[in-house]
This record gives structure tokens, sequence and C-alpha cells, in this order.
């Protein structure tokens, strides 16, 4: 892969992190690229994300608190940002 490529998806990841949860750290980074793709996953291929959750249940409990962290970063951010 192309690094001027990877460098500017990265760019990408940490500006939609920014604006999605007010910040965008390293981790937070992270959990957003695993909760898009899980979400994608889960809507494109359902099937697929029902095998895996059923699979690995450990790993379906650790997804589901990254999802909950997500949408309560998010919805802490978007309160924040309605006061201002």
């Amino acid at each position: 892969m192309d690094e001027k490529f990877k460098a500017q998806v990265d760019g990408l990841m940490e500006k939609y992190t920014e604006l999605l949860l007010g910040e965008a750290s390293e981790d937070l980074v992270e959990k957003v690229k695993l909760w898009a793709l899980y979400t994608h996953i889960a809507k494109s291929m359902p099937a697929l994300a029902k095998h895996w959750n059923e699979t690995y249940p450990e790993a379906k409990a650790e997804m589901m608190k990254v999802i909950g962290d997500i949408k309560a970063l998010n919805e802490q951010h978007r309160a924040q940002t309605s006061k201002k």
C-alpha cells in the first residue's frame, strides 16, 4: 500500500473521529475504526456478523462495549456542541 495514501486515509479517520467525538486520540481513532468496520459488516452481511457473534461471544461483548463507548462519547460531544 502506498504510504502517502495510507497517511491520507489515516488523516481522514482522525478528522472523522474528531468530528464524531470531539477529540481524536489514537485509542479513540482505533475504536472508531472498529466500530465503523463492524457496523458496515453488520449492515451489509448480517449473516457474517451473526456467525462471528456466535463464534466469538467474548469478542462480541467487547465490540458491544466499543459501540456503547462511541455512542456515549458522541452524545456527550453533541450535547456540549449544542450548548455553544
